[in-house]
């Protein structure tokens, strides 16, 4: 894939309500906090060959569903996602999702729809109430902000240098390799998500998932060296613990937090490798 520099300033491209592309195997891809569904579009491109593939946008996130009420969390947006594999006539599919998406994943498994789970830099890892809830609840926190002073801003500081290297240092390990349209993406989907306050509220009251060591869906936990979202030494540490011996335990080197932008091959052969060894497994 051919890479252009992080620090050119192409123009956004429109919001997603959700892309659904290929043939094969159901795959549910779900994005992160404040992200949308063009993420995972590269990814998607090279899985779309051996998979059906539906990556919707969440609730109150850029392209999705309107945000209705003053709260929101994992088990809402879990059943808005039911409510379209319903739709599609997926009783069960393959997932990936990465942050936030990995957290819904697992709620997903948990009420039986995931065929496998791969999880990507999951959000949740931390018990209600804990320090590293607070910890992680005050980083987001302190985007709201920021958030509110790009809304006012025109495009030329909106996509300018220091605001593309603040959202680079977020989301990727290597900002040289980041195609600079998803630079441009991402910030625009951080800045049309009126889900992030009633998120942060709600999300945060949630207890992250407490069914790990007892989940069958067969799980591959990918985690991204260079995550300055959740550092792995705090927040994959519970992943590691609780979950089944038969999950896979992967470390994606040089990667930050959301892989699918800087290293799209990898993040879809793991996925690929994952949902064939499943496949494999029913045959059996």
């Amino acid at each position: 894939m051919t890479m252009t520099s992080a620090t050119s300033r192409p123009t956004p491209l429109p919001s997603l309500k959700a892309l659904h592309t290929g043939s094969g195997e159901p795959l549910l891809l779900l994005h992160g906090f404040m992200m949308s569904p063009r993420c995972w579009e590269p990814v998607a491109a090279r899985l779309s060959h051996t998979c059906e593939v539906f990556a919707p946008a969440l609730i109150g996130h850029w392209g999705g569903p309107e945000l209705r009420g003053r709260y929101l969390n994992v088990a809402a947006l879990a059943d808005e996602i039911e409510n379209q594999l319903d739709e599609l006539g997926w009783r069960t599919c393959h997932i990936a999702g990465n942050s936030l998406g990995a957290w819904v994943g697992f709620e997903l498994a948990r009420r039986g729809r995931a065929r496998t789970l791969t999880a990507i830099a999951p959000a949740g890892g931390w018990g209600c109430p804990s320090l590293l809830q607070l910890r992680i609840g005050l980083k987001f926190l302190a985007l709201v902000p920021i958030v509110a002073l790009g809304k006012q801003l025109g495009p030329a500081l909106r996509f300018s240098g220091p605001a593309r290297r603040l959202a680079l240092a977020a989301l990727s390990g290597d900002p040289s390799v980041v195609p600079a349209r998803a630079v441009t993406t991402a910030i625009t989907a951080a800045l049309h998500c009126p889900a992030m306050l009633p998120l942060l509220v709600g999300g945060l009251r949630m207890p992250g998932p407490d069914h790990l060591s007892t989940l069958k869906t067969p799980v591959r936990l990918l985690i991204c060296e260079r995550d300055r979202v959740t550092p792995n030494l705090a927040y994959a540490e519970r992943f590691l613990r609780e979950l089944p011996d038969s999950a896979d335990r992967i470390l994606v080197h040089g990667a930050g937090h959301v892989p699918m932008l800087e290293a799209p091959d990898r993040i879809a052969a793991l996925i690929a490798e994952h949902v064939h060894a499943g496949v494999h497994r029913r045959a059996a």
